[in-house]
């Protein structure tokens, strides 16, 4: 439905892709890690949910591809190699 401006009902946007929607139970240290990521960075429970699962998903496809994940420390220089267990069951 459109209507002429000003007149108050306006179609709602659409959205440009499929949206899902899923309900995780998190343990007290996550509860906890997720609330301090919120007030540190200001971002949703959504917004941080989809950037940690997009995170998890490059670091994943690194070590999958037989790559080092490093982080450097700027000031400092000093290097840690990032270890994650990957799934398992999975190719």
């Amino acid at each position: 439905m459109t209507t002429s401006a000003g007149s108050g009902t306006e179609d709602a946007p659409v959205p440009r892709f499929p949206i899902s929607q899923i309900s995780v139970p998190l343990i007290p240290t996550v509860q906890h890690d997720l609330q301090r990521l919120q007030e540190r960075t200001r971002l949703s429970k959504t917004d941080i949910v989809n950037r940690a699962i997009s995170v998890y998903d490059f670091i994943d496809a690194q070590l999958r591809a037989g790559h080092d994940v490093i982080i450097r420390d700027k000031r400092t220089g000093e290097t840690r190699l990032i270890r994650l267990l990957l799934g398992l069951g999975r190719p």
